[in-house]
């Protein structure tokens, strides 16, 4: 009897034939190096909106990818692939944020009093004025920042975010709703965009 070897042409596979694919493998094989490489650039990007520099993005992005390959048996295709991934990005960035607010409070701190005592006092308004809007995502909750990031700079519909979140639809829209009002009481002078989708 002749055995014949079935070889995958891993670039022709959707993401979730990859996922189904890296499960059955016993290590980091093929397919999950594959879902590596076409997921680095997404996550990184995710990372870095969340966390805000680039070294804590990088921190993150590699935590992730640990915990996609640990997880790797647990994506069950309920959902697109890219959107579980979204979550585990999600997940592991407000996990890291969380565990560093309090040094992350102290470092801002001391950065905005060092740059009062070198440049001087400035009036209020126009330290308002200045913020950018990573510093006016800041003020808002982990999760609602989280929410607002993927469904404006990564354009999730709430349809997956409700998936990521584990929220409903309505719960997603109504999150969004008061974080966007949340932003625009604290920053009146600031337009953040017209009517929700």
């Amino acid at each position: 009897m002749v055995h014949v070897e079935v070889v995958l042409d891993i670039s022709e596979l959707s993401d979730e034939q990859l996922a189904a694919e890296a499960a059955r493998e016993g290590s980091d094989g093929p397919a999950f190096v594959a879902l590596v490489e076409r997921f680095q650039d997404r996550v990184w990007r995710v990372c870095f909106r969340l966390m805000s520099n680039a070294e804590d993005a990088s921190d993150a992005a590699q935590e992730v990818f640990v915990r996609l390959f640990l997880q790797r048996k647990q994506f069950e295709g309920r959902s697109k692939y890219s959107t579980w991934v979204h979550g585990v990005a999600i997940r592991t960035c407000l996990m890291m944020r969380r565990g560093r607010g309090r040094r992350w409070r102290h470092e801002r701190e001391a950065q905005r009093q060092a740059a009062e005592r070198q440049h001087g006092r400035r009036p209020a308004a126009e330290k308002e004025v200045s913020l950018d809007l990573s510093e006016m995502l800041n003020t808002l909750d982990e999760e609602d920042r989280a929410m607002l990031i993927l469904k404006y700079a990564e354009g999730h519909s709430y349809e997956e975010l409700s998936e990521i979140f584990g929220l409903s639809v309505s719960g997603c829209k109504m999150r969004i709703s008061r974080a966007r009002q949340r932003l625009k009481q604290r920053f009146p002078e600031h337009s953040f965009g017209g009517a929700e989708d």
